[in-house]
């Protein structure tokens, strides 16, 4: 395949050696089906560890409004939002302690899906942890809060499925559908980093897994600078 750095790779042959499908959504963007299910189990014993630190809440939008997804956070940075803003913080507001440490088997993960969809070199220093209950939804938006945009966005589905809304450039265009599955992937960067996206509200289910719960990681470069 050809990496958005414009060199040869063969993550995408070796995508389907794996027994995997890599799923074209836009320039700059795929979805990695089933890229993350054979480590499931570990995710999500990792996310239960970090939620006992920096348990999930319903974050205040800048508006008043309470967040249908709850959301907790690792790594060296975390995303907050309260009636100040939407922003990165160093520090866990509910505790004023730092963020959990981002887990190796989630940092590599997140490596190694970004490689897979043409981004080497990916090293993200925050994970944005979110739970869907039934008919929690995400609205359509950008990721703009990072302070460098050039990173891509790694976005890793386990549970319950739901439906990703994968829009355009301009928050009126109309959105694709495409449904999430356990253990599937989105990475989006390059000409696609500013794409609108969302989730519809997600249905009344169980998974063996996560019980009534999608959960979400989005891993960020937020704003630390790498070499």
């Amino acid at each position: 395949m050809m990496r958005h750095d414009g060199r040869q790779g063969s993550a995408m042959i070796d995508l389907f050696e794996d027994e995997r499908h890599c799923l074209p959504l836009d320039p700059g963007a795929a979805l990695l089906g089933g890229f993350a299910s054979g480590i499931a189990p570990a995710l999500v014993e990792a996310i239960d560890a970090m939620a006992t630190i920096a348990p999930f809440r319903h974050l205040e939008t800048p508006g008043g409004g309470r967040m249908s997804v709850a959301m907790t956070t690792c790594g060296e940075l975390g995303w907050v939002s309260d009636r100040s803003g939407y922003r990165y913080a160093r520090t866990d507001p509910l505790s004023g302690h730092t963020w959990p440490a981002m887990p190796l088997l989630l940092r590599d993960l997140a490596g190694r899906a970004a490689e897979a969809a043409g981004y080497p070199d990916f090293h993200p220093d925050a994970c944005l942890i979110n739970r869907y209950e039934p008919n929690a939804r995400l609205s359509l938006h950008q990721d703009r809060d990072e302070a460098t945009l050039a990173a891509p966005i790694v976005s890793v589905s386990l549970g319950v499925s739901a439906t990703f809304l994968w829009g355009g450039h301009r928050r009126t265009d109309r959105p694709r559908r495409h449904r999430l599955h356990h253990g599937d992937v989105v990475v989006w960067g390059g000409p696609a980093r500013m794409t609108f996206h969302g989730v519809d509200p997600v249905p009344a289910d169980t998974h063996p897994l996560t019980g009534p719960y999608r959960l979400n990681l989005t891993f960020r470069c937020a704003g630390l600078r790498r070499a």
